[in-house]
């Protein structure tokens, strides 16, 4: 990732030790980072002031960080290798670059969907939910920084995170039914569990846009804070996780984690092969013709 390769080990100056030496490794991202900032084409991660605590940032802010195939890849690279050297990690604030969090799935990725077979799809889908959701897959708490719109498949991501902070205006949608298409990654899961099932039929059924201070009585954020204090809210939180014990915050966490993923796996398949079938019929190319022309969609009775 740019001239800080994210994860790879260095030697660090010889240090004294009872009239020997001894050559002390330290990982090379947290060496960099406490400096600098690590920079691919669409993700960059940030050292905090605080040991241990990492900010990660989706860096497509020309597309409003629109989630496609080569963000995931990125996405993906980016947590395998904090998970490869994780002994130091103590908390990841997640957000985004510019002034949207995520605008959701990547127009162009989805419009290629539509001419592909839903067997291909539904097996594209998985591997595009896999992607982002790989953020489960740390150890250490992901507290995720709204800091501007969150749309679709985006607060999809937010919502896949152990914590979420965001601004009272920001506005945030579920809005897979005004697009034509079926919720996925994980959207029919996360928002029931962490909503309940009324506020999740509402959300997903009209795809209505509501704002952070909804969000809040919803239950789907847990703080509502002035929109410049977003990213400096999510970080004093991660502070406080990371003075805590990292043995017993990672414990907790894999305890809380692994009763809330009971069902995951089983709601992203049915989502995927939902999606695969939205992807054949009309309406998911009504909903997006309707965006790119900036008018409401007309959904026709086809089942």
């Amino acid at each position: 990732l740019g001239a800080c390769r994210v994860g790879v080990w260095s030697s660090s100056s010889v240090v004294s030790a009872g009239g020997g030496s001894l050559r002390v490794q330290t990982p090379q991202w947290r060496r960099c980072f406490a400096s600098s900032t690590a920079v691919g084409n669409f993700v960059k991660v940030e050292q905090d002031q605080q040991e241990g605590v990492v900010v990660l940032k989706l860096n497509r802010p020309d597309k409003l960080n629109a989630l496609s195939v080569e963000v995931g890849e990125e996405f993906k690279h980016t947590i395998a290798t904090l998970n490869k050297e994780s002994r130091d990690l103590r908390c990841v604030v997640l957000t985004g670059e510019g002034k949207a969090f995520s605008a959701g799935g990547d127009l162009d990725f989805l419009m290629e969907r539509t001419r592909t077979s839903p067997e291909r799809n539904e097996a594209i889908m998985l591997d595009f939910y896999s992607r982002f959701l790989s953020v489960r897959t740390l150890p250490v708490p992901v507290i995720t920084a709204i800091n501007g719109a969150a749309i679709g498949a985006g607060l999809c991501l937010a919502m896949a995170t152990d914590m979420r902070i965001v601004s009272a205006d920001t506005p945030l949608a579920f809005n897979f039914s005004k697009l034509g298409l079926h919720p996925g990654m994980a959207a029919t899961f996360f928002l029931p569990l962490v909503a309940g099932p009324q506020v999740a039929s509402r959300l997903l059924l009209t795809g209505e846009t509501f704002k952070g201070a909804q969000a809040l009585g919803f239950n789907i954020v847990s703080e509502v804070v002035e929109k410049d204090q977003v990213v400096p809210r999510a970080l004093e939180i991660a502070r406080n996780i990371a003075k805590s014990s990292p043995a017993v915050v990672r414990q907790t966490l894999k305890s809380l984690r692994t009763q809330q993923e009971q069902g995951l796996q089983a709601a992203l398949l049915r989502e995927a092969a939902a999606q695969a079938t939205s992807y054949a019929m009309p309406d998911l190319i009504e909903g997006l013709a309707a965006i790119r022309e900036k008018r409401p969609p007309v959904f026709t009775n086809q089942l």
